[in-house]
């Protein structure tokens, strides 16, 4: 872990690293019939087809990747994307020993010179700019002598990397078998261009109020039934809490106000080591401002300048209007009590421009592509300068076009920079030329176009702060109160939600919670409390105290669902609104059945309308929505038709067909057929694997170990 953790502080190193030792296998002797994983270790944290992940390889891939994301990612967030991967990695490994799939050594090398990473690294570049695979190997054999750490650190990799090489094989296989007839791309060119006019009369499903409609449970629970693959559950939970917030009262904010009101002035205090009394400056007085902030604030002294937009946004006119010496507060900011005094201004001390960077060969950090030489990139960047002045240049477009600097994507954008922060004859005509000056200067590293974009006042502020924390005596109240509401819910005697409301405590329900869940609404990160309800000895009804970083929760689970098909009240509110959809749609038609269309549109108070140009690809009709079904069938009838009912997504319809017009005959069909056998091909990765997936037998055991 100590090396780790100085490899994160090496972020430059670490890249480097990270990139190329996972390659490392190209000379660790993966080629022979060696397992990375050895054999089976322990518990398994999933069975897929019968294949066993072992929690203690499990784990390792786990720290590998917390290690590599850093502390920014949740503990679950790395487990459940080391999960996708294994679960992955184990489905398409089972296919790739069924069809005999192995990657050899050249087709491991030809893999990695796919990656823009290391072709085009000038590390392992040879003279002509090509990718030379014996100065990428020469690069692992020197990290695998003189740093066998990171050598082995990275090395477990290899198995994962070998995992994408073959996963390319086996989809490029895949795609070889994809394509599409020429008749295939006739029907998508005529799906898309043959068009059909139609006059119609709709009758809308909201003529007809849902309360009118009666849906029984028993005919929500025959939907389910008919319907199950679309109804299936995870294990789910239910809970209900009160959380307990460790926050100040009133009386500890006005407190900590007033102790802040104290340090302003001096105060006479005894000096043990003088034996007398001194007088000690405060805040307002005190001539060493970082010594007095470094022993009385809880924030220390920041002495760099900032600009008005780097000042708490609700103060900054305040702050920026104070004269040097000036104190303003105390102001609450955040979580603290401030107070603030003003030591120094700068006009015009901070300024943003843009510049186009002209390099010649030889110049400081010219890239190897500059070949030009100093004479010629004098005429360049004059000429460039010229064309910058012109009223209708636009300068960012300029510098992405012709600049050799790192800020050419940004349009030459250098941001905001300081005094001294630029070499000495950039700074100097930046900071002595007024906002809107384009002009050119020369450095060590080439001739700059440079245009001044903005200038602003920058400040030096001192700040006192006080953080606003909760006194011993909240923290205490408010664990009695937490203790007291969980014994009284744990006795049983009132129910959970009585007791809140009696106290004026607050009740959050949480439903659905999955075995895996994390996050909980009001709360973040709390997987204690996800384990606890998955807990089988944990019953619905039974509570629960969880210490979290600022407080207490006490919580109750009030619900349990085990895998398999939704209840009939979780799936009513899909199952309602299909079930009523029928029912009015037989309503209407009953309701209309052997009327013409004029007098279905009078007696329904709607209108017949026409629409033109409709197609099967789109079958979006105009002032009723996308109609597949309705297109659909008036393409099938012949012009003059008029049709029977038709249940559409918005209503009912009655339609006659106006006019029909083919699809002029193209010659060949071959760029309809390219273009559908492009995109099968785009879906294979994607849908192959979560078709196998679907037919996979999976056991999660995730929830018992993490």
């Amino acid at each position: 872990m100590a090396i780790l953790e100085n490899i994160r502080k090496r972020t430059t190193i670490l890249i480097l690293i990270i990139g190329l030792a996972l390659f490392a296998f190209v000379i660790s002797g993966v080629f022979t019939n060696s397992s990375f994983a050895g054999g089976k270790m322990g518990s398994s944290v999933a069975e897929i087809n019968g294949d066993e992940i072992p929690i203690d390889e499990f784990r390792r891939k786990v720290e590998v990747a917390s290690n590599r994301f850093g502390p920014s990612a949740s503990s679950m967030m790395v487990v459940n994307q080391v999960w996708d991967q294994e679960v992955r990695n184990s489905i398409l490994g089972q296919q790739f020993e069924d069809l005999g799939i192995d990657i050899e050594r050249d087709q491991i090398m030809n893999y990695i010179k796919t990656i823009p990473a290391y072709n085009q690294n000038p590390q392992f570049l040879n003279e002509n700019g090509i990718f030379d695979e014996y100065k990428f190997l020469d690069f692992i054999a020197d990290l695998k002598v003189n740093s066998p750490s990171q050598y082995n650190l990275w090395l477990q990799d290899e198995q994962s990397i070998i995992q994408n090489a073959k996963q390319q094989t086996y989809f490029n296989l895949v795609k070889a078998g994809v394509g599409a007839t020429l008749k295939e791309g006739e029907l998508d060119y005529k799906l898309a261009n043959d068009k059909v006019d139609i006059k119609y009369v709709r009758i809308p499903y909201t003529s007809i109020a849902d309360s009118t409609i009666n849906i029984t449970k028993s005919e929500i629970q025959t939907y389910i039934n008919s319907h199950k693959e679309k109804f299936k559950q995870e294990k789910a939970r239910d809970i209900q809490y009160v959380y307990f917030e460790e926050k100040a009262s009133a009386a500890d904010e006005d407190a900590i106000k007033q102790e802040t009101l104290k340090l302003l002035d001096d105060t006479i205090e005894y000096r043990q080591e003088t034996d007398r009394m001194d007088t000690i400056p405060g805040f307002r007085n005190t001539t060493d401002l970082e010594d007095f902030l470094d022993r009385r604030s809880d924030i220390k002294y920041d002495t760099i300048y900032k600009a008005k937009k780097d000042l708490p946004s609700s103060f900054a006119d305040t702050l920026v209007a104070l004269k040097v010496g000036e104190i303003f507060g105390p102001y609450r900011d955040g979580n603290y009590f401030k107070v603030s005094k003003m030591v120094d201004k700068k006009i015009n001390g901070t300024a943003k421009a843009s510049h186009i960077l002209i390099s010649w060969k030889g110049a400081k950090s010219a890239g190897e592509n500059i070949t030009r030489t100093k004479e010629e990139a004098e005429i360049k960047a004059k000429e460039l300068l010229d064309e910058a002045k012109k009223k209708d240049a636009v300068f960012v477009q300029l510098a992405r076009d012709n600049s050799d600097g790192p800020s050419a994507p940004n349009g030459g954008d250098l941001g905001y920079f300081q005094q001294g922060a630029m070499v000495a004859d950039f700074n100097d005509f930046v900071f002595g030329n007024a906002t809107g000056t384009i002009g050119l200067v020369e450095t060590e590293f080439g001739f700059h176009v440079i245009k001044i974009d903005d200038k602003q006042d920058i400040y030096r502020i001192a700040t006192l702060a006080r953080e606003i924390e909760p006194s011993e005596t909240t923290v205490n109240t408010l664990f009695q109160d937490a203790t007291k509401f969980e014994m009284d819910a744990i006795s049983g005697e009132k129910a959970f939600t009585d007791l809140a409301k009696e106290s004026d405590y607050e009740v959050r329900p949480v439903n659905k919670i999955m075995a895996m869940d994390e996050n909980l609404p009001g709360l973040g990160s709390q997987r204690g409390i996800v384990q606890w309800a998955f807990n089988e000895e944990t019953k619905v009804g039974e509570v629960k105290r969880f210490n979290v970083n600022n407080g207490y929760v006490i919580a109750q689970m009030t619900g349990s669902y085990d895998a398999g098909l939704k209840s009939v009240e979780d799936a009513s509110t899909t199952v309602l609104p299909i079930l009523r959809k029928e029912r009015k749609a037989k309503q209407l038609i009953a309701a209309n059945k052997g009327k013409s269309m004029e007098d279905v549109a009078k007696d329904n108070s709607v209108s017949v309308s026409n629409a033109s140009a409709l197609n099967v690809k789109t079958p979006t009709i105009p002032g009723a929505g996308r109609e597949p079904m309705v297109v659909g069938r008036a393409f099938a009838m012949n012009v003059g038709d008029t049709s029977d009912f038709i249940i559409g997504e918005t209503g009912v319809f009655l339609i006659s067909v106006t006019n029909k017009q083919e699809a002029p005959v193209l010659e060949n069909y071959s760029t309809f057929a390219n273009s559908i056998k492009t995109m099968n091909a785009g879906r294979v990765n994607n849908a192959v694997y979560e078709a196998l997936k679907k037919t996979s037998e999976i056991e999660d055991n995730r929830a018992v170990f993490y």
